[in-house]
């Protein structure tokens, strides 16, 4: 498990389907948004949480499933990707520590921003 107040950190690579496992860990009321793939791994994000799976070991059957609750996020920034940027990121800071994502080009950062948005503000 990671140390709370170090900066976590992921890569969105794209948008994906929403995977049908996901409905295991949703709760009443919750419905999921859109969904990431990053390196490994899909994170979903849905009207309450992001929700990111991290399989370990060389078979990942091992999944470790972390929680980001729209409700803990006291700040929020995003950058766009520039000319000879590869990515954009998201910064979360939230009362557990900060968490960065990294997009891609192909994630559509603002479509992101909007949505986090909704459910923070």
């Amino acid at each position: 498990m990671a140390e709370i107040n170090s900066i976590m950190s992921w890569t969105f690579s794209g948008e994906t389907s929403i995977p049908k496992e996901i409905n295991e860990v949703l709760v009443e009321g919750e419905v999921p948004e859109i969904a990431y793939k990053t390196v490994r791994d899909v994170a979903v994000v849905t009207n309450k949480r992001f929700i990111i799976a991290d399989k370990q070991g060389l078979t990942g059957k091992k999944v470790e499933v972390y929680t980001i609750p729209f409700k803990s996020i006291i700040m929020y920034s995003s950058e766009n990707a520039g000319t000879l940027d590869f990515n954009s990121e998201l910064e979360l800071w939230t009362k557990a520590g900060t968490f960065k994502l990294n997009l891609s080009k192909k994630v559509d950062i603002r479509k992101l921003d909007r949505l986090i948005g909704k459910y923070v503000l």
